[in-house]
């Protein structure tokens, strides 16, 4: 890979990083169960693409923080968010 690249995933990294956590503020701004799991399912899938674009780049330690934060934010989610649709969470499943 050369240095091109490498920036064009570094940068595509941040956004993918910057969307996830705004979708994780939405969720505290969304009215409805159906907002709230948008929110949480673009949160999750941006941290997940952020974890690939990491490990693709070698930064092993950065795809781990991303792995905590997204962790945090599930714990978040079925915490205070849980409700109808995909929020019931069944046994063993996330």
């Amino acid at each position: 890979m050369d240095e091109n690249e490498r920036a064009e995933k570094l940068s595509a990294m941040k956004r993918l990083v910057e969307m996830a956590e705004k979708a994780y503020d939405d969720m505290y701004e969304a009215h409805e169960q159906r907002e709230i799991d948008r929110c949480y399912r673009d949160a999750k899938e941006n941290y997940y693409d952020a974890m690939r674009v990491a490990r693709e780049l070698d930064m092993n330690e950065e795809a781990d923080k991303f792995q905590q934060r997204l962790s945090h934010i599930k714990e978040v989610f079925f915490h205070q968010f849980a409700g109808q649709g995909i929020s019931s969470r069944p046994p063993g499943s996330s």
